[in-house]
């Protein structure tokens, strides 16, 4: 067992040196699942080892946790700036095992349907399997699809301008057919494969890798943007997020926001983007009542330099009723109850105020995951700033519409990891898309850098322009392409400002969202069924 071991190790670090924020690596994720296949069938094969599920199992799991922790390691840091680093790397270890687990999954049931099925039938069953982890780790409760395979595109996006078609999916599928390819090459080479030929195996290879890229590198070079410019402003103030509810004062907040627009602001600027919870106030702002505040006056002052100027902002505000109707709505006195939200506010000088709530909720720290399952949780939600029983959140997305008339998608912080997500935002009409964040908690870690280049991929997506406010970095304009055309350092005050390019065509994607997906699903369950045929032990050399 000690040399597949050492396979899993090495499929680990393949992956994780593919992976973001790592600059153009991102090819090496198109053979970096074949060690620990060839560790898998090695297992398989083995006529001396017993338990070989329980095997495969902690194999294909040794590549999975390594991988997923090496990648998502800043977890730790954002939790262990809150809390003793015992209790940090405790509540850490449930996204650092939790989306192994499910991976690892995908590779126990493999095993099951080699059982039953062909190795050819049996692959395309892992990687059916594979996106349906993918699809439920981005759908229950505890969704975090951070670690979606198609994301590692990320990091060189010249070669994915067909995610316009296919969205993240399509990246994962193209990851898990190189790799089957490859395996079934290899296979051959070992005579361990009677059934598949090996020039038809590398003609169908060589098509696979080389029509998606030719085809996007031609796209990248020949797209271009039709015309139709706005002038945009995102804004970074640096607040510390560990002082921001503390010895700074939200007047000085606001004060910093307004002057560090003004100080690239030209007088036809249409959006001032500023970040998450940029607006905030001690007990924070009633929406209903926000309008007489001395926040709202002072942003209708800022505002009436710019003549078709908006504010567009994060804010923690919250809602009032005079019944439960919401899950999240807590009772704060007779027949009174009290929503929160983490918020984002469009403000501009007509008498129109909208308001946009964040509906992709963070596991443990915005929401409490299945009711009351984990309310071991609930000490984060003060840590971060948020409240003990949870954030409220809308069903949907909105959009917020300018004055005249400039459709933007106010997308928060975790929101703009999922695609199609982001996909409602533009068929409802935005014509670009504003990431508003507050990266500060991670610390400076590669967290943050591939969080900006998530923000790449949902540009291509959709074919629209992203501008990024990270209160303390990394900020930024993304063009329709996937390219960073400016962007902030990290942990220094800064604004930007850029003449965008507003659109309002759908892309396939746009349209159809996440096909592959529910493609997948259904491969899956197709793939169970043969669970209940008779096993067959002569399968396991098909």
């Amino acid at each position: 067992m000690r040399n597949q071991y050492l396979l899993a190790l090495l499929s680990a670090f393949l992956l994780w040196l593919g992976w973001p924020p790592v600059p153009y690596s991102s090819p090496i994720l198109l053979i970096a699942f074949l060690p620990l296949l060839i560790a898998v069938e090695n297992i398989i094969r083995n006529q001396t080892y017993i338990k070989k599920g329980k095997k495969i199992f902690f194999t294909a799991g040794l590549t999975a946790v390594l991988w997923n922790t090496a990648s998502i390691y800043w977890v730790y840091n954002s939790i262990s700036a809150v809390m003793p680093w015992y209790i940090a790397i405790f509540i850490s270890l449930i996204p650092f095992l939790l989306g192994s687990l499910l991976m690892t999954l995908a590779f126990r049931l493999y095993y099951q349907m080699r059982k039953k099925t062909s190795i050819i039938l049996s692959l395309f069953g892992l990687m059916a399997f594979w996106i349906s982890y993918e699809y439920l780790h981005q759908s229950w409760d505890l969704a975090f699809p951070w670690m979606t395979l198609g994301n590692g595109f990320s990091n060189f996006h010249q070669l994915i301008q067909w995610y316009e078609f296919t969205g993240v999916y399509g990246g994962t599928v193209w990851i898990w057919l190189s790799n089957i390819l490859i395996f079934l090459l290899y296979l051959n080479k070992k005579e361990m494969n009677i059934l598949a030929k090996p020039r038809t195996i590398t003609i169908i290879l060589a098509l696979l890798l080389l029509i998606p890229s030719s085809y996007s590198v031609i796209r990248y070079m020949t797209y271009e943007e039709h015309i139709n410019p706005s002038q945009i402003v995102t804004v970074q103030p640096n607040i510390d997020p560990f002082g921001k509810f503390g010895h700074i004062s939200p007047e000085e907040q606001l004060q910093t926001l307004m002057q560090l627009s003004k100080s690239v602001a030209k007088p036809n600027t249409e959006f001032f983007i500023w970040p998450e919870t940029a607006l905030s106030q001690r007990g924070d702002f009633d929406e209903e009542d926000f309008r007489s505040t001395s926040t709202f006056d002072s942003l209708i002052n800022f505002l009436n330099d710019y003549k078709n100027g908006n504010v567009l902002s994060g804010i923690e505000s919250y809602r009032l009723y005079n019944d439960k109707r919401t899950n999240t709505a807590r009772e704060v006195g007779p027949n009174l109850y009290k929503d929160n939200f983490n918020a984002a506010t469009l403000v501009d000088v007509s008498s129109k105020l909208q308001f946009y709530h964040k509906s992709k909720l963070v596991p443990g720290v915005e929401q409490m995951p299945f009711g009351t399952a984990i309310n071991f949780l609930k000490p984060l939600f003060s840590a971060f700033g948020g409240t003990t029983g949870g954030y409220g959140k809308q069903d949907k997305p909105s959009v917020f519409y300018s004055q005249s008339g400039i459709g933007a998608a106010p997308v928060i912080c975790y929101e703009s990891i999922w695609g199609n997500y982001v996909a409602q935002y533009i068929q409802q009409g935005a014509q670009f898309i504003a990431i508003i964040t507050n990266d500060g908690w991670w610390g400076n870690t590669s967290g943050k850098d591939q969080h900006l280049d998530y923000a790449k991929l949902r540009a291509i997506e959709n074919r629209r322009w992203v501008a990024r406010s990270a209160n303390t970095g990394i900020s930024g304009f993304i063009n329709q392409r996937g390219d960073i055309i400016q962007k902030t350092d990290w942990w220094v005050p800064a604004a930007l400002t850029q003449e965008i390019n507003l659109s309002e065509e759908l892309t396939i994607y746009t349209k159809n969202g996440d096909i592959l997906a529910y493609l997948g699903l259904l491969g899956a369950l197709l793939a169970t069924l043969t669970f209940f045929k008779k096993s067959k032990t002569s399968n396991f050399i098909k």
